[in-house]
């Protein structure tokens, strides 16, 4: 293992894993009861038999946070892995529509495109990517340079059998992404020890503002939607989810 590449990311991390976490405390606080409840589904808590609107706030948050938390994640891994191409390939933010990262490796230009997971794409947000590779591709040529250019679909964790898509362009997942970006095949394991630095204390910061929020919810949750005997009243609930 390069151990320069690795006190780098070990640096890196600590100087800004921070960041991931302030913004799950600010996603947080900006989170409201009502539009919890317009995002999701009722029927769905109705079904899983929750009685108490502390079960109800819980439930709706823990889902609305752990898909956030995803994504603000996901957003976070892309600049790790954009600080590592640039130290070891001398790689760059793209400025193209829908690519994350260029780098030249092996005299070969690489478009490559950023995923949390192998999972995150439907028909048409692929069908997107596909023509955004391609518009790279075509500005590349035509902006005068001769060598050789790929395209990449990167993820940060996961595996998919099909690395040459038919399109054309390459899907690299876990190990395989992590390696292409930084020349080690072991990266994909050293850095999950560092993603750990002071995880103790800043996870201690969100739980004490989740466990805060979800008093708070509870309370008002109790006092708009549910009788004085504390009965869930799910036709006012579904009617703010799904009236007009």
């Amino acid at each position: 293992m390069n151990k320069a590449l690795l006190e780098a990311v070990e640096k890196y991390v600590a100087a800004n894993i921070e960041f991931f976490h302030m913004a799950r405390i600010d996603k947080l606080k900006s989170l409201k009861l009502e539009n919890l409840l317009k995002r999701k589904n009722p029927y769905l808590y109705k079904a899983k038999d929750l009685n108490t609107p502390q079960d109800v706030v819980e439930n709706i948050t823990a889902a609305y946070m752990s898909s956030a938390e995803e994504t603000m994640f996901g957003d976070w891994l892309e600049d790790l892995a954009i600080y590592i191409a640039k130290f070891v390939y001398g790689g760059y933010k793209s400025s193209a529509e829908g690519i994350d990262l260029e780098m030249d490796k092996d005299g070969i230009h690489y478009f490559v495109s950023v995923k949390s997971g192998p999972n995150w794409s439907n028909s048409s947000s692929l069908k997107k990517l596909q023509e955004n590779f391609l518009k790279a591709k075509r500005i590349y040529h035509t902006s005068g340079h001769k060598g050789h250019c790929e395209a990449v679909e990167g993820c940060c964790y996961g595996k998919d059998v099909n690395v040459v898509k038919n399109d054309g362009h390459y899907k690299y997942c876990g190990k395989l992404f992590w390696e292409f970006i930084s020349g080690e095949s072991s990266l994909y394991t050293e850095i999950i020890d560092p993603l750990g630095t002071n995880a103790t204390q800043m996870n201690g910061d969100y739980k004490s503002e989740y466990d805060k929020m979800i008093t708070r919810f509870s309370r008002d949750f109790a006092q708009k939607y549910a009788d004085s005997y504390g009965n869930l009243l799910w036709d006012k609930i579904v009617e703010l989810n799904s009236g007009y």
